[in-house]
């Protein structure tokens, strides 16, 4: 539950709702015996994780990237 709410706070808000919420399935179907259930609802939180996790660092590299593009291309005006 704890990396689902890290990469939710930290990395991109909309695939980490999602594993939050499949991180919340497990417990609740592993303890009425769901085990099955709760295996496929900690893997696909567990996809969801690691999608949020390149998504941020996806949108991360980019936004350095145009940082660093749009600070090299600016020229400071002579004085008159």
């Amino acid at each position: 539950m704890v990396p689902a709410v890290l990469v939710t706070l930290f990395c991109f808000l909309p695939t980490g709702i999602a594993a939050i919420v499949f991180s919340s399935q497990v417990s609740s179907k592993s303890s009425v015996g769901d085990f099955a259930g709760a295996a496929k609802a900690s893997q696909k939180a567990r996809l969801y994780v690691v999608v949020s996790l390149l998504a941020g660092v996806l949108f991360w590299v980019i936004m350095i990237a145009i940082g660093m593009s749009t600070s090299s291309t600016t020229t400071s005006m002579p004085a008159p």
